[in-house]
């Protein structure tokens, strides 16, 4: 028994040694561990981001009050309805663009997605008309019925974590899911995903203020 535990912890090691024996886990500033997925080229984080502090340590500034989300053209983030013990470590936090836009929102060695790299995404799971059901977790336990065309085949496994709306309401979690790219449109919108619970299809829009909370997925630097 004891040489066969020893065999094994020798191919580990050299499993390591020639190959890296790649992790599937990320590590931010608040010390949440975060699933990861290889999707054709591209390393994705399989879960939505969900850190209170930029990856320098400093603290990225929570916005309760529904008047100073509306007014804020700096960075914020929140948790749905402001509850952080149902919704954190399912959904992750919401985030303007603002905070996007700092460049420090992701663990070092990643950043969050442009657009060209969620297109690279939903171009290789073929086409936004399908990707979504691609990108969903499968099932109702977090996706309202009927969740349709969800296989979750990609790994992705995307929630519907809602959003926040400009004005500082929040909606539609469990119906829908919105996350940002880092790819701006114009002074006051930027470039967004969306998955609904009623088709398979991932929608993209670049007219959504950079006020709106959304979620947040980090994708490995190249």
């Amino acid at each position: 028994m004891k040489i066969k535990i020893i065999r094994l912890f020798i191919l580990i090691l050299f499993c390591i040694e020639l190959t890296g024996c790649k992790t599937n886990s990320l590590k931010d500033k608040d010390g949440n561990i975060y699933k990861t997925v290889t999707i054709g080229t591209q390393a994705w984080m399989a879960e939505n981001l969900k850190t209170t502090k930029y990856n320098d340590g400093s603290s990225i500034p929570l916005v309760m009050d529904d008047k100073t989300w509306e007014t804020s053209t700096s960075p914020a983030f929140c948790w749905y309805k402001n509850d952080a013990t149902t919704n954190k470590n399912t959904y992750g936090a919401l985030y303007n663009w603002y905070t996007v836009n700092t460049k420090k929102l992701c663990p070092k060695g990643w950043h969050v997605s442009t657009h060209a790299e969620w297109t690279t995404l939903t171009n290789y799971l073929k086409g936004d008309s399908v990707a979504g059901g691609k990108l969903k977790e499968m099932g109702t336990v977090h996706w309202e019925s009927p969740n349709t065309g969800a296989t979750n085949q990609s790994g992705f496994t995307a929630l519907p974590g809602g959003y926040r709306y400009i004005y500082g309401a929040f909606y539609l979690v469990g119906y829908n899911g919105a996350w940002w790219s880092s790819t701006e449109s114009d002074a006051v919108n930027a470039w967004s995903r969306y998955i609904g619970y009623f088709d398979g299809i991932v929608s993209s829009s670049c007219n959504f203020s950079k006020r709106f909370g959304y979620s947040v997925r980090c994708v490995k630097d190249n």
